[in-house]
């Protein structure tokens, strides 16, 4: 019985996982799933899995019907967004608008809650699309691995991130979903890496580093430039952590 009850918070836990980081349509939730919605940190990375193999199919069926890696690699991307409804690409743009285009904390915050996109948000997303979708008109033609390597990793590393910073502001969604912890943050971090090299193979290692080096110098500038960390925050370590792990898994290809 009590094995009974841990399975079902834990698949409640991935329930509400996914309901923060995608736009799946999802059955209804055990009453009391949200009331501390950062336990559920530690299911991130399958999550993120997920999001990888289904954009990965799309990448492949185009690919199956005769269209160019570079076509198939954007119906990927763009199968990525609409699954996360550009959670991610959001943050990015606002992370990128508010840490360079304010001066007090107070106002990049408010920078970064307007919903109208500047220059750097606009360079960011440009940035982060344009590399993305080069490394996968190469890589997806090998394979889903790197796809769903990144994105698994890349989301298991949001956890230590939301643990190390307090949030920003005092409302918001990160302050509602609250810290996971030091325990689900190594759960998660920990996940996601075996996810990626049950997909992608030891060569993640290093872009994995890479990866969590670039999410580590996220955290500081945003501890010093806004005090801690938001939602948008998370969605931009996210990307900077994906396109690290995406254009170092297409370093280890070689050349072509």
């Amino acid at each position: 019985m009590r094995e009974n009850g841990l399975l079902r918070a834990r698949l409640a836990e991935i329930g509400v996982a996914l309901a923060l980081l995608t736009r799946l349509p999802l059955p209804p939730l055990p009453p009391g799933a949200f009331e501390r919605p950062g336990r559920a940190a530690w299911a991130f990375p399958l999550v993120g899995a997920l999001v990888g193999v289904l954009a990965g199919a799309v990448g492949l069926a185009a690919l199956g019907l005769g269209l160019p890696p570079g076509a198939a690699a954007g119906l990927a991307l763009a199968a990525q967004i609409a699954l996360t409804g550009a959670l991610h690409e959001d943050g990015l743009a606002d992370t990128a608008d508010g840490l360079w285009g304010g001066g007090a904390p107070a106002r990049r915050l408010e920078i970064m809650r307007d919903s109208r996109i500047g220059t750097y948000g606009v360079l960011a997303l440009v940035l982060s699309l344009g590399l993305r979708w080069l490394a996968l008109a190469v890589l997806l033609p090998v394979g889903i691995g790197a796809l769903i390597a990144a994105a698994a990793l890349s989301r298991g590393l949001l956890p230590a991130l939301m643990t190390a910073l307090p949030p920003a502001r005092s409302d918001g969604l990160s302050r509602s979903v609250g810290a996971p912890g030091p325990g689900a943050s190594a759960v998660a971090a920990g996940l996601g890496l075996l996810l990626a090299l049950a997909a992608a193979g030891p060569a993640i290692l290093v872009p994995a580093l890479l990866a969590a080096a670039l999410v580590s110098a996220l955290g500081r500038l945003a501890r010093r430039r806004i005090g801690g960390q938001t939602g948008d925050i998370l969605g931009a370590a996210q990307q900077l952590a994906e396109i690290a792990l995406l254009l170092g898994l297409l370093a280890a290809l070689g050349p072509a």
